[in-house]
């Protein structure tokens, strides 16, 4: 998969858990810019997108992660 095809299935993603689908996210994105993006919505986020990659996060690779570049790049890494 190339980072565009993942940035679009992980901005759907987002899409879904924020009820919001004119929501755009890009590399920079981080927790700060959506108003609902709390812990539990992380674990949400990340739920997801364990299923759609068919991926299993390990707390050390998501407990440093700063923005949705480090997510795209985490996930790119693990789905291969």
């Amino acid at each position: 998969m190339t980072e565009q095809e993942i940035l679009e299935a992980v901005q759907e993603i987002f899409r879904d858990n924020f009820d919001d689908d004119t929501l755009v996210i890009t590399r920079d994105t981080c927790s700060d810019d959506i108003e609902d993006w709390d812990s539990l919505e992380q674990i949400n986020l990340l739920t997801a997108i364990e299923k759609k990659f068919n991926i299993k996060f390990k707390l050390a690779d998501v407990r440093n992660l700063k923005d949705v570049g480090d997510l795209l790049d985490l996930v790119k890494r693990m789905a291969g």
